[in-house]
């Protein structure tokens, strides 16, 4: 059955190839970006399947509109894709108070009110499937990028607590926790704090085990059919990994923790009196 979709940040990356990827398959498309100018292409190619709408996710005004001017033109939202964010660079120390505002701003607020604004009409049809684009820095954190992960970290809670309130209404969550992949996250559309000379050795050693880390970047165009799985489940995962390294990361970050919890177990217990 045909889906419509209403996807942000559409202009590069994860959101222009599902985009692509809805569009080839006959899906119909919402595709916003900062400047429609990026989505030209799209429009030529698919002609009225999609509908190129100017957005700035932090506007919730301008968000709620553009959400309306979806279904206006598609009678309803059958998919929601959060896509739009970007990384914050710099240690904790030396982000400002302004640029953790605004990487919050961007990361949950704008993928909040995207959200509030499609559900009603979700909880109307009584179907619906929500797509937060989180990251392996969701579940796990590494230097250099706090500002990131508190935002990501944040877009985690409040999606599992939004799945289980919506899931009486045929509506489902999933949170797309992706690992290294060949995307701007880290290049042009990055932020830089200013930095602090106490942390340049550090911050060496830290820009090492990124590089590490990101060996073997996936190919976004890769995802295409991936996400489609994800969309067309019956019963879709609230969390999944896209590549192949978050898994060993995340297990290996969870077996230290609960390693640690059942150490200061009989501490704990002390602690309940």
């Amino acid at each position: 059955m045909e889906k419509v979709w209403f996807i942000t940040g559409t202009s590069r990356g994860f959101g222009r190839e599902w985009a692509i990827a809805a569009l080839d398959r006959g899906d119909r498309v919402a595709a916003t970006a900062r400047s429609t100018d990026s989505l030209s292409d799209l429009v030529e190619r698919y002609g009225d399947a999609v509908l190129p709408l100017q957005l700035d996710v932090t506007d919730k005004q301008a968000v709620g509109a553009a959400v309306k001017a979806a279904q206006e033109r598609f009678g309803r939202i059958d998919v929601a894709v959060n896509n739009a964010g970007y990384g914050q660079f710099g240690m904790v120390e030396e982000v400002s108070e302004q640029e953790l505002r605004d990487q919050l701003e961007t990361n949950l607020f704008g993928a909040v009110w995207v959200t509030q604004a499609v559900l009603p009409g979700m909880r109307e049809q009584g179907s619906g499937h929500i797509i937060q684009v989180s990251s392996i820095g969701g579940i796990s954190a590494f230097p250099l990028v706090g500002a990131y992960h508190a935002s990501k970290w944040a877009l985690e809670g409040i999606s599992q607590s939004l799945a289980q309130e919506v899931a009486d209404f045929g509506i489902h969550v999933t949170l797309i926790e992706p690992g290294g992949f060949s995307t701007d996250w880290g290049g042009s559309s990055a932020k830089h704090a200013t930095d602090l000379p106490a942390y340049a050795e550090f911050k060496k050693k830290a820009q090492e085990q990124r590089s590490a880390r990101s060996g073997g970047q996936g190919d976004p165009e890769a995802t295409r059919g991936p996400i489609l799985e994800i969309v067309d489940a019956e019963r879709p995962p609230l969390r999944v990994f896209f590549g192949s390294s978050p898994l060993s990361i995340a297990e290996k970050d969870y077996e230290g923790r609960l390693a640690t919890w059942r150490e200061w177990q009989p501490v704990s217990e002390r602690a309940q009196g």
